[in-house]
């Protein structure tokens, strides 16, 4: 029983386990832990929302290696993370800036949904309006009566 929890652990863990190579890891312990913060914030273009950490395609693999690159030169996180948005675009990015267009973007659906609400309820309310019947008038009862005698 034990060892069905140990291959079950196991393979468990080996599905999380990030992707990074021996070859990668940085000699200097501080720079890798950058590195690791740093790219698991950016998103594989290969994948869908999986970190280039987590990532083993080539393109991933690509990316660790410029950050470390960009880590060994002497650049910030800051500077790593601008250079590669620079070179590739905002949706290298797990979680986006909250300006500019994603702004836009993020509050489209919520506005869009409040706009169609106020529309819903304004055509309840417009049908609300046109079932009231109004009273017929006397000479239009003595009409009716008229016309269902005959």
């Amino acid at each position: 029983m034990r060892q069905v929890f140990a291959v079950m652990f196991l393979i468990v863990w080996a599905g999380v386990s990030a992707a990074v190579e021996p070859d990668e890891i940085l000699s200097d312990p501080i720079l890798e832990d950058r590195a690791r913060l740093i790219s698991q914030g950016l998103r594989c273009l290969q994948c869908r929302n999986e970190s280039i950490d987590e990532s083993n395609a080539g393109i991933a693999r690509d990316l660790r290696l410029l950050v470390r690159a960009r880590l060994l030169e002497g650049d910030s996180d800051t500077e790593v993370m601008d250079y590669v948005v620079a070179r590739y675009g905002e949706y290298v990015l797990l979680r986006p800036n909250g300006l500019g267009i994603n702004l836009v973007l993020w509050l489209a659906g919520p506005a869009l949904f409040f706009v169609s609400l106020a529309g819903l309820i304004a055509v309840q309310r417009r049908s609300k309006r046109n079932e009231t019947i109004d009273q017929l008038t006397e000479d239009e009862e003595k009409e009716i009566e008229k016309l269902l005698s005959s």
